[in-house]
Formats: structure tokens, sequence, C-alpha cells
């Protein structure tokens, strides 16, 4: 899939889902049609190679990025930011 079909929103929304640990690929695969290798293009091209390079070691064979490598099936995480994604509105903190 081509970054070029998402909004920026979508597009900053979809790094940053990438970049949170408790996200797992196949959350954001949910969520916007993209499969683990279309994010890794995704932030290849969206960032600097130095922060590149620096995420993808993070990620890695994280387990928490991949449903499958994980531990815990109590529930998922639900970013607070989830919210204001979804439509509905962050209450004023």
């Amino acid at each position: 899939m081509d970054e070029h079909n998402f909004t920026e929103r979508e597009l900053n929304r979809i790094i940053e889902m990438a970049w949170e640990d408790r996200t797992t690929f196949e959350a954001i695969e949910f969520q916007f049609g993209l499969k683990e290798e279309d994010v890794i293009n995704i932030m290849r091209r969206q960032m600097k190679p130095s922060s590149f390079r620096m995420w993808r070691k993070r990620v890695q064979g994280r387990a928490t990025k991949h449903q499958k490598l994980r531990s815990n099936t109590k529930g998922r995480f639900k970013s607070t930011r989830q919210r204001h994604v979804s439509g509905n509105k962050i209450s004023k903190r």
C-alpha cells in the first residue's frame, strides 16, 4: 500500500503507533490495512536514516510489537490518544 493514499494526520498516527512499544503491528494492520512490511517502508521514507535505524533496532523481535510473541492475553493496551483518532473528543487535562 502506498503512503500517498493516507492523509497527513493518518500518516502521523501510523508513525506514532509504530513508535509505541505496546501497539502491535497487527493493531496497525487492523486500523489502517498495512502489513508490517508496509509500516517499515513508511517509516523508512518518512524518517531520517539514523532515526529509522534506531527504530528498527528497537522494534526488531520485540515481543510487544508482535501479537504472537506476547505472553499476556489479559487484554490490550489502549493509548490515551486513541479517543482522538476514533473521533471522540479528548477531555481537557
